[in-house]
């Protein structure tokens, strides 16, 4: 397939290739395009064919729902069976932007989007380019990440284009994205609403609009087996190509041990990858990549999958990672890395 690859400028959107982007997606078409946490791999929502090509594409497991992206908050009412008073509520202080709610699925959505599930993830981005491809297309689009399943989410056009070119029909080019980190997910479907992926949206800050949210106790353990209920809960993700290990503990200790392991490394003759802060870059051995300062915890977030991918480029035989677990924004920090550690974690 010949991907044809397109700028547009989120600030002077080009209309015409945005309609024709859109008729992509309606005749059944894939296109990946900008949003402000990662690139999403976007197909026709309502189209069974296309949510199947979704998962060809990405080499993604069909049991792994997909997300459907809406531009405006009176068209969940469209593809659900009810719509409950805190969604509204959700919605009014979190969208447009990073949250993503699931609720029960009405007949229009097919089990190819949910992956099976008798529930829909839905969102509202707050992305210029998204939301007028979504206004150009049938109004749903199914959009996981728009990369290799298992991979590192793409924070930039160039991303998309190393795993997914030559795969799909287009790829929008809107630059790099704001936050790097997916949605919080949070299912409305539970007796009590439970986060299902952490992430800009903190259970601190729902707990400001709802009385109670809790989070699901096997959000930062190891995968179940159980069918999932959102992306990313069952399977690795994120993963570079070399092997992540994640060091948890006092920050002092977790730079002394990163060190010896890297001395150890080094000396049986492996590449290494130190995956540092703007306070501890000084490692003396090993390819050492800083992620950006822990006074920025924003700024973690938005650079982890492109270091991760950075250190694939470099060809590195291992990676060491300090933790962030400490942070506002670290447990969906911690969240990516432990799956693109596969939960190799070693605490000092």
């Amino acid at each position: 397939m010949n991907t044809k690859i397109i700028k547009i400028d989120p600030v002077h959107i080009d209309q015409e290739e945005i309609e024709a982007a859109g008729k992509i997606l309606i005749n059944g078409g894939l296109v990946a395009f900008p949003t402000e946490t990662v690139y999403g791999l976007g197909g026709d929502a309502l189209n069974a064919e296309a949510s199947k090509k979704i998962y060809e594409a990405k080499g993604r497991p069909s049991d792994n729902p997909l997300i459907v992206h809406i531009s405006s908050v009176d068209r969940m009412t469209e593809i659900v069976k009810e719509v409950p008073p805190q969604a509204y509520l959700l919605a009014e202080k979190f969208w447009p932007g990073p949250m993503t709610l699931i609720l029960h699925k009405n007949d229009r959505i097919p089990y190819e989007t949910t992956g099976g599930m008798d529930t829909v993830a839905i969102r509202l981005p707050s992305d210029p380019i998204a939301r007028a491809l979504i206004d150009a297309s049938s109004g749903f689009i199914a959009a996981p990440s728009a990369n290799t399943s298992g991979r590192p989410s793409p924070t930039r056009a160039e991303h998309v284009i190393e795993d997914l070119n030559g795969r799909i029909d287009e790829i929008i080019d809107g630059g790099a994205v704001g936050i790097g980190l997916e949605s919080t997910i949070i299912d409305l479907t539970e007796e009590v609403p439970t986060i299902l992926r952490p992430g800009y949206v903190t259970l601190e800050m729902l707990q400001e609009v709802l009385d109670e949210v809790r989070v699901d106790p096997g959000l930062i353990a190891a995968d179940s087996k159980r069918k999932p209920k959102a992306p990313g809960m069952k399977y690795r993700h994120y993963a570079p190509k070399a092997e992540l290990l994640l060091v948890e503990g006092d920050n002092t200790k977790v730079v002394d041990k990163i060190n010896r392991l890297c001395e150890l490394a080094v000396r049986e003759g492996k590449s290494v990858g130190i995956l540092a802060t703007e306070e501890t870059k000084g490692y003396p051995k090993g390819e050492v990549l800083c992620i950006g300062s822990r006074k920025d915890e924003d700024s973690i977030g938005r650079h982890l999958f492109g270091i991760l991918r950075e250190f694939d480029r470099m060809q590195v035989d291992v990676i060491y990672s300090e933790s962030f677990s400490d942070a506002r924004f670290g447990q969906a920090i911690m969240n990516r890395l432990l799956k693109a550690a596969g939960h190799h974690v070693l605490e000092v």
